[in-house]
């Protein structure tokens, strides 16, 4: 370190002479530059003759200058200065007066202040010579530039830090891994202070920099990720071309080593030992095995296969994607007795094989995997596993159908007993012997009613009825000739009066429920009754169908309308097996193209017996009917209470609504008619001018005097009918806005007749005569509708005479 400081202040010292030694020459020399003028200035006379101008040093100023006085810069002088303090010198621009004072006499230049190259380079300043009684320019003023001068007082620095590279493990020696840069802040055109060189401070044995450029290379080919996967690098750069007492930087640079599939798997132990139940269903894992490798990433991807044949046969190996194992699963069903161990060779194998490490040795490994079945109590097996049987449906109950054998698979052997599911067989139709297994008859046979017959027989342990194994077996009942052949419709065939002899009428076919293995074949012909039938004759066409033609010549409906013909039909056996069905034959009449126009009614006969099947619908129709009727009236009943209901608690205004009309004249009990004469009084008045008495009312009385004696409401010229309106409208209003109530559209409530009605009422309710004094007994002259009417008026006129006297 001393000796590094003893250098550069011998560096210091010899560039301060070098400096002096420039400005003693410089102020010596005749300025013929810019001290005096620029090129082509008018200054500048043809003759030769210079004009009198500025006379200067060249101005360099030292960076970083640690004295105690003001550094010397360098002395402006003009050459019409003669010495006597004439002059004033001054300047100006960057730092005058601040960093830079001129001696106004002198014209000497001084620095005050320390300055940094590494911050300003330069400072631009004007110079002017004045004088000093006049302040006058005795020259133009004047630009010059002050330089800093630079030394080597900052360190290399590496900016763009912390560096982090990476390089593949087993790279050559030289391989490239990256590039650092350091940047010095001084003056790279002034000697070598910017000028850095490169070096490695640590880690020297694993990779080299180059000095100039700052490229880091590998210096050994064995760099092994799976032994050190990171190296810290130590780079220092050193200004002044690395000579001494130059300045030097550092900075770490992270180097991690990359993998490169250079490792095969390898698997941990050379066998493994497993066991599983020989009844577990294929696709069980019967366990895991891992090969391990020591690179990352992609490179440890393998896979995994079976090298054996048997294994293959048995086992089937996958590679788990997430944990890169191997599953191994069972792929056939297995089975203790027929073998106990299994062994089986797994191959574990790099999926990405770089083949610049082929030589490296085989990126694969194996081991070996024994498998230990173990035994279990498993149910019986049938043996053979044949599920069909015939029997023929004549069979008698009890004949052997077939026999189902099962075995006990363990080796114990036990016996074994057998049952038949009766969820698959409810009716019973077979059974089965619980020790040989012979499966019999239960019920007699029918193969029209079911050919085919499915059973679920069970097999069970006779000691652990839980062991139970199940077989589906299908029973098929083989036809025999059992039924007759029928006519396949009630036939009815019509013939015209004038048809001839030969003329085909009818084609008949049979059904057999029976169904031959050979096929059906029927032959037809006329019953033995039949035999003296000249009408008709019977054609067997040889396909299973028949003709009916005619015999002879016209019929007569009037003689006979219908023919029945019996047809015998014998079916093929064996055995052969026949049945006689009838044709219906009617007499019609015909047109000319022979177009039956009309039959006789008695042509056509009915069977007067019905179905059980047709009766039963017929039934359930009528059922169906009486169910509809009793609903409609219920409902009916229900609608008409509800409504009766409603109306009992409907009460609108005290005013009572009546759905029927009354029982007419002798209706007296419909309505008290007290209740209404007490809430009025009725007065009598006279009819005509002059009135009448109280028998005056003969049938003969003119109309008109009839009308004008009934009791009139007389209008109070006092009376306000406004408090009703008002009432009247508010219960409109509520009823309107009322949702809940229904309608009453159809009723109108009015509580009083109106004004100005041209016709006198006929009503004695609120009649304003304070008194009865009209004789009511005209009103029976008026008929019997009103006959009622006048008795009940004349009571209350007899009531009236008593109460005054």
């Amino acid at each position: 370190m001393a000796k590094g400081l003893q250098g550069f202040l011998w560096t210091m010292l010899l560039l301060f002479c070098a400096i002096q030694e420039l400005g003693s020459w410089a102020m010596h020399t005749a300025v013929e530059g810019p001290g005096l003028g620029e090129p082509g200035d008018p200054a500048l006379l043809a003759g030769g003759r210079v004009k009198r101008g500025w006379v200067w040093n060249q101005f360099f100023v030292v960076e970083e200058y640690t004295g105690t006085e003001p550094l010397y810069v360098g002395k402006i002088h003009s050459d019409s200065d003669e010495g006597d303090g004439s002059i004033k010198y001054t300047i100006s621009g960057e730092g005058a007066g601040t960093i830079f004072l001129i001696d106004e006499i002198t014209g000497d230049i001084h620095a005050t202040e320390r300055l940094d190259r590494e911050q300003k380079t330069f400072y631009t300043l004007r110079a002017q010579a004045r004088d000093r009684q006049t302040d006058q320019l005795l020259e133009p003023e004047s630009e010059f530039i002050i330089k800093v001068q630079d030394i080597n007082d900052s360190e290399p620095r590496f900016l763009e830090g912390p560096y982090i590279g990476s390089v593949a493990e087993l790279s050559p020696i030289g391989t490239s891994v990256m590039q650092v840069m350091a940047s010095d802040a001084d003056d790279p055109t002034y000697g070598s202070s910017a000028r850095v060189v490169y070096s490695v401070l640590e880690g020297e044995q694993h990779f080299t920099v180059d000095s100039k450029t700052g490229v880091i290379r590998t210096a050994v080919a064995d760099l092994d990720r799976e032994t050190q996967d990171r190296y810290e690098v130590v780079i220092r750069a050193t200004d002044m071309a690395g000579q001494l007492g130059g300045l030097s930087g550092s900075t770490t640079v992270t180097i991690v080593v990359t993998d490169v599939n250079d490792n095969p798997p390898r698997f941990p132990q050379k066998m493994y030992q497993f066991s599983i139940v020989e009844t577990a269903p294929v696709g069980t894992a019967i366990g895991r095995v891992k090969a391990e490798d020591s690179d990352v990433g992609e490179n440890t991807d393998m896979t995994y296969q079976v090298k054996d044949e048997e294994g293959v046969e048995m086992f089937k190996v996958t590679t788990d994607s997430n944990t890169q194992e191997a599953v191994i699963t069972v792929q056939k069903p297995l089975d203790y007795e027929s073998k106990k161990v299994h062994t089986v060779v797994v191959e574990a194998l790099n999926k990405f094989v770089d083949p610049r490490f082929v030589d490296l040795g085989t990126f694969r490994d194996q081991t070996i995997v024994r498998v230990s079945v173990l035994d279990v109590d498993e149910p019986p097996e049938f043996r053979p596993p044949s599920n069909l049987m015939e029997v023929q449906e004549d069979a008698h109950v009890g004949s052997v159908v077939g026999v189902v054998t099962a075995l006990d698979p363990d080796t114990a052997n036990h016996p074994v007993r057998y049952a038949i599911d009766r969820s698959t067989d409810a009716e019973r139709i077979f059974d089965i012997d619980a020790k040989t297994g012979a499966i019999v008859t239960g019920k007699v046979l029918d193969r029209e009613t079911a050919g085919w017959h499915n059973i679920t027989v069970l097999a069970m342990e006779a000691d652990n009825h839980s062991q139970v194994s199940r077989a589906s077996l299908r029973i098929r009942i083989l036809d025999v000739n059992d039924n007759p052949p029928e006519l396949a419709t009630p036939y009815e065939a019509a013939v015209c009066e004038d048809a001839k002899p030969g003329q085909l009428i009818q084609t008949i076919s049979v059904v057999d429920r029976d169904e031959p293995q050979s096929g059906h074949r029927f032959y037809f012909t006329l019953a033995p009754e039949a035999t003296n039938n000249h009408h008709f004759s019977l054609l067997d066409i040889q396909d299973n169908t028949a003709a009916v033609h005619t015999q002879r010549v016209g019929f007569n409906r009037q003689e006979q309308d219908v023919y029945l013909l019996p047809i015998l039909v014998v079916d093929s056996g064996p055995p052969a097996l026949s049945s006689t069905g009838t044709l219906t034959i009617r007499v019609c009449g015909c047109d000319s193209n022979g177009a039956i126009q009309s039959c006789n009614s008695t042509a056509y006969v009915v069977s007067a017996t019905l179905s059980p099947g047709a009766l039963i619908a017929l039934l359930v129709c009528v059922l169906i009917l009486v169910v509809l009727v009793l609903l409609i009236l219920t409902l009916k009943r229900h609608h008409k209470s509800h409504l009766t209901s409603e109306d009992d608690e409907d009460m609108r205004d005290n005013v009572i609504k009546y759905n029927d009309e009354g029982g007419g004249e002798q209706d007296t009990e419909a309505y008290d008619m007290s209740a209404l004469r007490s809430l009025y009084d009725f007065s009598e008045i006279k009819a005509g001018d002059g009135g009448g008495g109280p028998g005056e009312g003969a049938p003969g009385r003119n109309p008109a005097s009839e009308l004008h004696a009934l009791p009139q409401w007389v209008q109070s010229p006092d009376l306000d009918f406004s408090v009703f309106r008002d009432y009247i409208c508010r219960k409109v209003e509520q009823a309107d806005e009322d949702l809940s109530v229904p309608p009453y559209d159809s009723f109108q409530t009015y509580a009083f007749e109106g004004l100005d009605s041209p016709v006198p009422s006929l009503s004695s309710i609120n009649t304003w005569s304070s008194g009865s004094e009209q004789d009511f007994s005209y009103l029976g002259g008026w008929g019997p509708r009103f006959r009622q009417l006048a008795a009940l008026y004349a009571g209350r006129r007899g009531d009236e005479d008593g109460e005054e006297s």
